[in-house]
């Protein structure tokens, strides 16, 4: 294991049972019915796993958006009528007990769903894992006293390890009282998205309506609270004070849009922030982006799409919350600012933007620092190291 808590291959990942290889059998399990963060990574690891070495299914709710992404990558899917986005269900850990029973993975792999857990105990897999995919503030009856104890005990029981995708998501499982030990930190990784010709980046630009001398900059993230798009659209009101010619995109769609949208027109910016709601080429906005914005205060671990925009060399302005300090180097790739701070944020996009030196520095940063931490193979890699460790401990 490196001193970023991730691990590397060293040896070959499949078993070896009277000279002959066998194949880990591992099973996914995951509650989404739609494409999230966690089904995203779940899609990215699927994409470019070693079906030499593993042998994988994926357990799914009925009708879940994930079943045909995860059968055109050619794997098995079993779909559940109990787990869909509920961690714990009574009939689900029966349905699952089955499951398991019948297919008797050599590990099961959840994400936010105890109910496998549960399940794959009581069914007799040996080696249980889940994936802590966010940073929240946690209750305070779960950070002390009996509280905390109950939820380490409830972590021993029903999982062998843990996968944290950022070290400030394992600091978010030790406050609740689970053993250090039992984590692994291995960071998300990504595919380097499509990048754009100059041509189609100016084609992009005029479908956006941004003039060929105006600066984009941007913020990908679901519309509620505690992403922080107020403070965006506060630190867009700044930037415009200062003269510079730029456009704001608010990429995404959620219960906080009509909200932001009346916002942006008490403050007078209806001609500086704009709202795309939710697009399928997101690429697009990415790749004509010049920084990525994220103000979260309340749920972050490691954004995917800091990532992609790093994947084509995006520097960024990020909050100090959760894992985006992990992600974004001060003074590297980008610039970490104070929670809730909009002057913070513009203070930093100006710089930025009225140093071109400066930005391309940074930009250049972002994709070493994306080549080297945050690809897709890596985080594939280091996921399938951590199984086999597992696995061969346990055989």
């Amino acid at each position: 294991m490196d001193d970023a808590g991730n691990w590397r291959i060293s040896r070959p990942l499949a078993k070896k049972t009277g000279g002959m290889i066998k194949l880990i059998k591992l099973v996914h399990v995951i509650s989404d019915t739609n494409i999230g963060g966690a089904g995203k990574y779940l899609l990215t690891y699927l994409e470019n796993c070693d079906t030499k070495a593993f042998k994988v299914s994926v357990v799914l709710p009925k009708g879940s958006k994930l079943e045909p992404e995860v059968k055109k990558l050619g794997f098995k899917v079993i779909t559940s009528s109990g787990i869909a986005d509920k961690s714990v269900s009574l009939p689900a850990v029966f349905e699952l007990y089955k499951i398991f029973k019948k297919e008797k993975p050599d590990m099961v792999h959840t994400h936010a769903t105890l109910s496998a857990r549960v399940a794959a105990r009581f069914a007799g897999v040996w080696n249980i894992t889940y994936t802590r995919h966010s940073v929240f503030p946690q209750k305070q009856y779960l950070t002390r006293g009996i509280g905390k104890k109950l939820s380490g005990l409830a972590a021993k029981v029903f999982s062998d390890e843990i996968i944290a995708v950022a070290k400030a998501a394992r600091q978010n499982l030790t406050d609740t009282g689970v053993d250090r030990s039992k984590i692994s930190v291995i960071y998300n990784g990504v595919n380097k998205i499509v990048e754009l010709s100059d041509d189609e980046k100016a084609k992009v630009k005029e479908k956006f309506c941004v003039a060929p001398d105006e600066f984009v900059v941007a913020i990908i993230a679901r519309l509620e609270l505690v992403k922080g798009h107020e403070y965006f659209i506060k630190a867009a009101q700044e930037v415009k004070k200062a003269g510079i010619k730029a456009k704001f995109f608010i990429a995404g769609t959620g219960e906080r849009e009509q909200a932001l949208k009346q916002l942006v027109k008490s403050m007078g910016l209806g001609d500086t922030v704009f709202f795309t709601g939710f697009l399928n080429n997101i690429y697009e906005l990415e790749n004509v982006m010049d920084i990525q914005v994220n103000a979260s205060f309340g749920t972050e671990a490691a954004s995917l799409s800091l990532l992609e925009g790093m994947s084509i060399g995006k520097c960024a302005v990020v909050s100090d919350f959760g894992g985006n300090p992990e992600i974004i180097e001060d003074g590297v790739n980008g610039f970490v600012v104070s929670q809730k701070d909009s002057k913070a944020i513009a203070e930093k996009i100006i710089k930025l933007l009225s140093d071109e030196k400066l930005r391309n520095a940074m930009s250049q940063n972002a994709l070493k620092v994306f080549e080297k931490r945050f690809t897709s193979r890596i985080m594939t890699s280091n996921m399938e190291e951590f199984y086999k460790r597992i696995t061969e401990r346990r055989v």
